[in-house]
């Protein structure tokens, strides 16, 4: 019975393991800690898998909270890195927020940002997000919405402040 289940096993690494990995890089920019997430996906999906009854959702869901913590982190470096800078230099200006859609993405709450990491960057349909975020389509659509007009602000007065 472990051979049929370590063949399977095989068979999904071997079919999604690539693109789970290419998302990755795409959000986090870097290929090392895009393998590291992807793999890590399947680590937590492989200690999970007689209970997961939708494997690719769970590797896209699991690595999406990873790419999450990944930016926080960055962020928190980030932010010691302009403190300490802010400290050696008295009166250096001051950076401005970048726009990019990326950063801005990062910023929203889960609820918005699993649908449009899934939807936009995994190529999942709004039916497969319901399904995989526990939510009705109409939920999903609804908070796509309410993602992008966050994101529009946002993404203007990023704009306003670098010009």
């Amino acid at each position: 019975m472990t051979g049929s289940r370590d063949e399977a096993a095989s068979e999904l690494f071997a079919a999604l393991y690539p693109r789970l990995a290419g998302w990755c890089r795409r959000l986090v920019d870097d290929d090392g800690t895009a393998h590291e997430i992807a793999s890590e996906a399947f680590t937590r999906l492989w200690a999970r898998w007689t209970k997961v009854e939708e494997p690719r959702g769970f590797l896209y869901v699991t690595a999406a909270n990873l790419v999450r913590d990944h930016w926080r982190k960055l962020e928190r470096e980030r932010r010691a890195l302009r403190r300490a800078t802010a400290e050696a230099a008295v009166g250096a200006p001051n950076e401005q927020g970048d726009p990019s859609l990326r950063l801005l993405i990062q910023t929203l709450p889960d609820r918005l940002r699993v649908p449009i990491l899934l939807h936009y960057y995994a190529d999942m349909p709004i039916r497969e997000v319901s399904v995989l975020t526990g939510r009705k389509e109409g939920t999903v659509k609804a908070d796509l919405h309410a993602a992008r007009e966050l994101l529009r602000g946002r993404l203007r007065r990023s704009l306003d402040h670098a010009l």
